[in-house]
């Protein structure tokens, strides 16, 4: 399966360069993966940017609104997606307003990675990881201790 990546910039900080790069790579061993970068001066400029290069893709935006995964309800979560016939989703981190209520309406969900209020360089990588993790549950291999 496809998971495309698409995030508002690009990590801007060496050690979160260094986290994307790292799982992004790791992350390649089990999916095709595909980033996009958009860039837009307002909230809804970035929002209509990420809903372009979602284009047909079901579309999972980070939000604090959304529900939570467990590790391997996120490896649950993409098996079902591919055994359904899911040939790509794409996940998509907003900038510092988040998302419009006009993009969310229109999401195929919504996913909160917590309660914590994490830096954008930050939640990028914690994406990657987790996207990473789950599929190294899926894979039945020993990264998750769980």
């Amino acid at each position: 399966m496809r998971l495309h990546l698409i995030t508002v910039g690009e990590p801007r900080l060496a050690y979160a360069r260094a986290g994307w790069d790292e799982y992004e790579k790791r992350l390649r061993r089990y999916h095709k993966v595909q980033v996009t970068r958009v860039a837009g001066k307002t909230q809804v400029q970035e929002s209509e940017a990420i809903h372009r290069a979602a284009g047909r893709a079901p579309l999972i935006l980070l939000d604090p609104r959304g529900t939570q995964f467990t590790s391997e309800g996120l490896g649950a979560f993409l098996d079902a997606q591919a055994v359904g016939g899911t040939g790509e989703l794409a996940f998509a981190i907003g900038g510092p307003e988040g998302h419009t209520d006009t993009l969310r309406a229109g999401a195929s969900r919504l996913w909160s990675l917590g309660q914590l209020t994490l830096p954008h360089d930050l939640a990028m990588i914690v994406l990657l990881e987790a996207l990473y993790r789950a599929a190294t549950i899926s894979a039945g291999e020993p990264y998750h201790r769980g």
